[in-house]
């Protein structure tokens, strides 16, 4: 049994849970689809300051590294929002939960474009975000809920493509905001805007699974209202989960996300307008990378189960380090060859939702896989915080070039080598799991949240 599969006493406000559709449904799809909207949507405040940043900071009078703090507050306030919305969502159906985080909440990111000082904009910026936090944790609960294991490579893909797609076609807007007096201010209005109404589709269009509702037997165990301690502890004992967490908490994968605009404008001389025309190229790749990764990464899963996924993750960490020291070391000239390297950076930095995503799933019982995941970008938003955090105070004593070198080269190779404490507990929680599912789905066995 594995260690996190922790029985809690029954409780009769437990939902029950609801028949699934058959995998080859294809409302499962159509699922997909729209969450992977609702991930677009979220993002698109974070696109905004990245976007816009040079345009903001100057009609702020703010530093470089007013845009780490920014990222900082943001994700800093993740690691707590997250984890709430989750234990929520364990009371009151995930899809009223999502409607109001990530849909409703956006009246916070339209009240951005009213700030008249960084203390406002800070403020302002870190409650938007401590709504959409909900957002990662369960959807990917949801999407495990859809997808069996050997296609869940594929959906993680789908879901972080049509995300990155819905961001890529927001990118060059902004950038247009950006000669635009108070344009950036348009950006934040827009974005609430939508935000909310990604809230009212998700009401009215989101299938609830049910929890489990893909494994073997079906066997749909409901979450329980509250998160137990002895549970608690039985994923805090996830060896698998554990370091995936510190995994992501020392990753510099996402630095290029939030400066690669202002990185351009600062160290290349690029406009902001034209710095931004790179995003359509890197969200091109970007959801190329998702799609195909997440098929390579299910057929890997197939030939080696024990193994394939881990050795696939550790692959694109060391490629993405590498090709990260050549996009960002070397002065190329013109914009075409920056679009062209961070295009081949957004490519392989894509391949991961659709590897570490499946991981969890493929570790931690149904009932627990949305605080599993929690803990995951909770990890995940920490580590962002702080590495935009030195990014932003590198970047003014050194320069982004420097700052460049040592979070996204030299710590993302030390990245790619943590990895390799995965192989062994990946295989045995893997195969923990599946004993507990098969003996949950045992004929004449009831099980209880």
């Amino acid at each position: 049994m594995p260690t996190d599969a922790v029985p809690s006493a029954p409780s009769q406000a437990a939902p029950p849970p609801a028949k699934a559709p058959p995998p080859s449904a294809p409302r499962r799809w159509r699922q997909l689809s729209l969450l992977g909207g609702l991930l677009s949507v979220d993002n698109s405040e974070s696109s905004v300051l990245s976007v816009l940043f040079p345009a903001l900071r100057a009609a702020l009078g703010l530093p470089l590294a007013a845009l780490g703090q920014l990222v900082a507050a943001s994700k800093l306030v993740t690691v707590i929002a997250g984890p709430v919305w989750v234990a929520l969502a364990r009371r009151w159906p995930r899809k009223n939960v999502l409607a109001v985080c990530c849909g409703f909440w956006g009246v916070w990111t339209a009240s951005m474009g009213l700030a008249q000082n960084f203390v406002q904009l800070l403020v302002l910026a870190t409650v938007a975000a401590a709504g959409f936090a909900g957002g990662g944790p369960l959807v990917n609960g949801l999407v495990a809920d859809l997808f069996d294991d050997a296609s869940r490579g594929r959906a993680a893909g789908v879901l972080y493509g049509i995300a990155a797609l819905g961001l890529g076609v927001a990118g060059p807007v902004l950038g247009l905001l950006a000669d635009v007096e108070n344009g950036w201010r348009y950006g934040f209005f827009a974005s609430g805007a939508v935000q909310v109404l990604f809230g009212v589709l998700i009401l009215a269009f989101l299938y609830e699974p049910g929890v489990g509702a893909t494994e073997s037997g079906n066997v749909g165990k409901a979450a329980a209202p509250r998160l137990t301690r002895a549970q608690l502890r039985g994923l805090l004992r996830n060896r698998t989960l554990l370091l995936i967490c510190v995994q992501r908490l020392t990753t510099g994968q996402f630095i290029l996300i939030s400066f690669g605009v202002t990185f351009l404008v600062d160290e290349r001389g690029f406009s902001n307008a034209t710095a931004s025309l790179v995003t359509p190229a890197v969200t091109i790749a970007y959801l190329l990378g998702t799609f195909l990764g997440g098929f390579l990464a299910d057929r890997v899963h197939r030939r080696r189960p024990r193994a394939g996924r881990i050795a696939a993750m550790q692959t694109a960490i060391v490629t993405y380090a590498v090709l990260a020291c050549v996009a960002t070391q070397i002065d190329w000239g013109p914009l075409w060859v920056y679009a062209v390297l961070f295009s081949l950076l957004g490519a392989v930095q894509s391949v991961n939702p659709g590897i570490n995503r499946p991981i969890v799933m493929s570790v931690v019982v149904p009932e627990l896989r949305s605080t599993a995941f929690a803990l995951m970008l909770s990890a995940e938003a920490a580590g962002w915080a702080l590495s935009s955090l030195l990014v932003g105070h590198l970047g003014d004593a050194f320069g982004l070039q420097t700052a460049f070198l040592w979070l996204t080269v030299v710590l993302m190779l030390a990245n790619g080598a943590l990895v390799t404490l995965l192989y062994r507990p990946y295989a045995r929680d893997a195969a923990a799991l599946q004993a507990e599912l098969t003996r949950r789905a045992a004929p004449g066995r009831t099980e209880h949240a």
